[in-house]
This record gives structure tokens, sequence and C-alpha cells, in this order.
């Protein structure tokens, strides 16, 4: 198909949307939208204790070193935007336990790579060292699921979505 610029091409070709150069202006980002929810202090530590399966506030609060007031807080605002759940376990009093949900269990990933980082930007020596199922150290490393490359920012193309 033809335009009046020549033949048709991909909307890759069509208009490269190079980030450094668009117009200055609060960009619509699902980052800063992640941040939102997840960027207050304690709130990756709260979610780590439940993906190391501790589920009940005290142990949470003792495992994480938050005031029990910040980490309820935390845990509420957590709920309300569906990364954990609370289910009962004491009628009474009435006591509950906090799970991580799918969207909880989705952030695995993220809490790897952040731990990664620390490992090796934050800390003189990691505190511990995962082993995968193969018996090897964990090594985390981020892979394109189409051809298995490891994914750059290089080998990144923003489109518009």
């Amino acid at each position: 198909m033809e335009t009046e610029r020549g033949p048709a091409q991909s909307p890759a070709e069509d208009e490269r949307y190079v980030l450094a150069e668009r117009p200055v202006a609060v960009r619509p980002c699902s980052l800063a939208a992640a941040m939102e929810v997840l960027g207050e202090r304690w709130t990756l530590v709260a979610l780590r204790e439940m993906a190391y399966g501790v589920h009940r506030f005290a142990k949470i609060a003792g495992y994480t070193g938050a005031s029990r007031d910040i980490l309820a807080d935390r845990l509420r605002k957590l709920e309300q935007a569906g990364v954990i759940e609370r289910r009962p376990y004491s009628e009474h009093p009435p006591r509950y336990e906090y799970h991580l949900t799918a969207a909880g269990r989705d952030l695995f990933p993220v809490m790897l790579g952040l731990l990664r980082w620390g490992d090796t930007w934050a800390v003189d020596a990691p505190a511990l060292i995962f082993r995968h199922s193969c018996g090897e150290p964990l090594a985390v490393e981020l892979r394109c699921a189409h051809c298995d490359e490891r994914v750059t920012r290089e080998s990144l193309t923003p489109e518009r979505a």
C-alpha cells in the first residue's frame, strides 16, 4: 500500500518514538503508577516476608522492623491495591494472615532483581544466598520469552501503545 511518503511502513519504522526527544511533560508511566502502590518504605520488605512464607502481622513487623502503625497502613494500602489479601485465622479475637495475591506473586521477579542489585551495590556482602532447584546459586537474568536473548536497555525499542 502506497502513502504520500512512499511504501507503507510498520509503526516502528514510520514513527520513531525517541523518549529523550519527546516534549518535556510529565509522562504517563506504568513504573510511576507501580511506585504509587509499592514505593513507600517498608512495603517491599513486608512483601518479602510474605514471599518467604511469613503471614502473621506480629512476625512481619518483627522481621521487617517496621512500627506496627506504619505496617498496618502499608498492609491496608496493599490490600486495597489487590497485591495482598487478608485471611482470617481466628474469630475471637478477630485475627488475620496476609497472603500475596496473583498481583503480589507477580512481583517476585522484581524483588529478585532488587535483591540482586542490593547484593551488588548496597551492601558489603549479601545476607543470604539463594540456590535454584538445580543446586547452583541463583543468577537472575532478564531474557526475552520469544528469542531467549538477554534483555538490555539497548535491545529495547519503545513504541506508543
